[in-house]
């Protein structure tokens, strides 16, 4: 999971070396928390949270087939 993320987010943002992403994983749900650079929060975010939330949809998509759940986290 955190690979995909990874890759769709480095994908987004102008400054690809400053992403940083953290997984915590338990039985059924894993964690990402995902930092990046100031002016790229924008880029990920996207207008009223349309690009976070397809994302999110991307990583669900991926997680049920696995049988698991992921939660996909913005930090300042």
């Amino acid at each position: 999971m955190k690979q995909l993320a990874e890759y769709i987010i480095k994908s987004l943002v102008d400054n690809p070396d400053k992403v940083e992403l953290s997984e915590i994983e338990s039985e059924k749900t894993t964690i990402i928390e995902v930092r990046v650079d100031e002016p790229d929060i924008g880029k990920v975010i996207g207008r009223q949270g349309r690009i976070i939330k397809a994302i999110r949809a991307i990583l669900q998509a991926s997680a049920s087939k696995k049988g698991k759940r992921v939660v996909l986290e913005m930090l300042d």
